[in-house]
């Protein structure tokens, strides 16, 4: 799946169309946090992983 310049530029004003300009910053926000959760919890699986394998 390819997406050009047009493709996004449209995306980005059907975005824009659907929730107005005052509530794309706080779902830009909540997508931020979201990932960092993410990112977090990730390394705490990482980091439990390697707790396990040096206990062996």
């Amino acid at each position: 799946m390819n997406l050009g310049p047009t493709e996004i530029l449209i995306i980005a004003l059907v975005v824009l169309l659907l929730f107005g300009g005052k509530k794309i910053p706080e779902l830009m926000k909540g997508l931020g946090k979201g990932v960092k959760n993410f990112k977090e919890g990730m390394n705490e699986v990482t980091d439990v992983t390697k707790e396990e394998k040096k206990d062996e």
